[in-house]
């Protein structure tokens, strides 16, 4: 069986939209009492360091499977 094709550019950026909005807000919500006298730099740093590896490992790839199984449901 062929594997599936790769979705369009604009449901990836849609997947990864999804994944990082909601991922930085909660980050945002949690990080913020513990950072609120931290210089903003060091607070974007902070919240990257911990909101990439959460998008990229565990977000996003849950997404696209999501995305697969739905996209084998409308075939």
């Amino acid at each position: 069986m062929p594997a599936p094709a790769a979705p369009s550019i604009h449901r990836r950026a849609l997947i990864t939209w999804l994944a990082v909005y909601p991922t930085i807000t909660l980050a945002l919500a949690l990080l913020r009492p513990l950072l609120g006298d931290v210089p903003l730099p060091v607070q974007t740093l902070v919240l990257t360091v911990i909101a990439i590896p959460v998008v990229v490992y565990l977000v996003v790839p849950a997404l696209m499977k999501v995305n697969a199984a739905l996209a084998a449901r409308s075939r």
